[in-house]
């Protein structure tokens, strides 16, 4: 593998957040793409998690509640390259007294260019991409030591 890609595999690692406001939202978009959803592994912070696993009978390592290191505990996955895409329902509307954590994890995101969705829209792009199936190598930053342009219309596969 080049230093400047990461191999994602078929069954992808997700990470699945979700402010207060948004969890209803995040637990419906689940509860639609439940059978997809289940041939992937699942992470998520605290309460999300535990909603979404009681609720849809989906198993979901979940880590800590976001405003007590969940959010932090997600970025370091990242960054370890043990999560490949990030579903982060987040309410821009409500302040959060956590607000700099969620900045970081955006921030780690967008840095290791993971796949983000911030809301059910883009959430349904990702997951009916064809390459949500299929392996993907993603490029990671150049202050990383790689290269972010591929040229118009290009990706990596496998």
């Amino acid at each position: 593998m080049d230093d400047d890609a990461h191999a994602l595999a078929p069954r992808k690692r997700l990470a699945l957040v979700a402010h207060d406001n948004e969890k209803g939202n995040l637990l419906a978009w689940c509860a639609a793409n439940r059978d997809t959803l289940a041939e992937h592994e699942l992470f998520a912070t605290g309460n999300t998690g535990q909603l979404i696993a009681r609720e849809l009978n989906l198993d979901v390592q979940t880590l800590r509640s976001g405003p007590l290191g969940g959010d932090q505990q997600i970025g370091s996955r990242i960054v370890e390259g043990d999560i490949d895409v990030l579903l982060f329902f987040w309410d821009p509307l409500e302040p959060q007294p956590h607000e700099p954590d969620v900045r970081a994890l955006l921030r780690i995101a967008v840095v290791w260019n993971v796949p983000i969705a911030c809301n059910r829209s883009t959430a349904d792009f990702l997951i009916t991409s064809r390459l949500f199936g299929e392996p993907y190598r993603r490029r990671v930053a150049p202050a990383l030591g790689g290269r972010t342009h591929l040229g118009e219309g290009h990706h990596e596969r496998g």
